[in-house]
């Protein structure tokens, strides 16, 4: 996904690509996290997402989407937006 016509260009894109392509079980590892321990995401997701979806190329189009200048903090949002997600799909434990 290093092709800049591919790229996403909002955070809604960003979260369907991570969906599409993440493994069932990393899914789930990710959905069963706390908010607080998504920043454990931030070297392994998080320099993925940077580097793929081309927030530190010419990417200007996500990064103005997630609110943020920097890639880092970007990647956050998305991460946070991706673990979002995975808490309205996952099944609910009563």
């Amino acid at each position: 996904m290093t092709d800049n016509n591919q790229w996403p260009v909002t955070v809604d894109q960003a979260v369907g690509v991570l969906l599409g392509m993440l493994p069932k079980d990393e899914a789930d590892k990710i959905a069963a996290m706390s908010r607080d321990d998504l920043i454990n995401l931030h070297f392994g997701l998080g320099a993925w997402i940077r580097n793929n979806f081309g927030l530190w190329a010419q990417n200007t189009a996500l990064l103005e989407n997630t609110g943020k200048n920097d890639p880092d903090d970007a990647a956050g949002v998305i991460i946070e937006a991706l673990w979002n997600r995975l808490q309205a799909i996952a099944p609910k434990v009563h």
